[in-house]
């Protein structure tokens, strides 16, 4: 029998130029939308007040913007950095292109834009990637990059596969 551990992948697997589609995807709900935004604070009428969002330019709540970043960035954990991240160092150019709304579906995808050795903290890597998040019309609905510090592969485990067989 073989034995499989779930996890991300190492600095060394981090393959420049390499794309992730993370499926499924992740239907919103109205409910996320008032559960994330009550927790944060965030008391913006576009999310919690029906009748005010009606009457703005897209008829509708929007989901928070918040919510759709942080669901398109967890998307990605259990194939990138599960287990073999250290910190995250960094979010920039985050952009919302086009509206999500309760009951759209996000859609996430990973590309690795960089990966060099960290030159102060031995064994560890700097991994940088853009996360795109479609809509179920394919849609581009937020992007950004993420800078990660992750794990180098431990001493002793070779080439072994995500798999676990050598």
């Amino acid at each position: 029998m073989t034995d499989i551990v779930q996890r991300g992948l190492y600095f060394e697997e981090c393959e420049v130029g390499a794309r992730y589609l993370h499926r499924p995807g992740r239907t919103a709900t109205e409910a996320d939308n008032v559960l994330f935004s009550s927790l944060t604070m965030n008391t913006q009428a576009l999310h919690l007040d029906a009748a005010f969002s009606e009457t703005q330019p897209f008829g509708q709540r929007l989901m928070n913007s918040m919510w759709t970043l942080a669901t398109m960035v967890g998307a990605s954990v259990t194939q990138i950095t599960q287990g073999t991240l250290v910190a995250q160092l960094g979010l920039s150019d985050i952009a919302f292109p086009a509206p999500f709304f309760h009951g759209d579906t996000l859609y996430t995808e990973t590309e690795i834009l960089d990966a060099r050795l960290s030159s102060s903290r031995p064994g560890q890597g700097i991994v940088t990637m853009r996360h795109t998040g479609r809509n179920q019309r394919d849609e581009i609905v937020a992007t950004a990059t993420r800078v990660a510090l992750m794990w180098c592969r431990p001493v002793g485990e070779g080439e072994q596969s995500l798999e676990g067989t050598q």
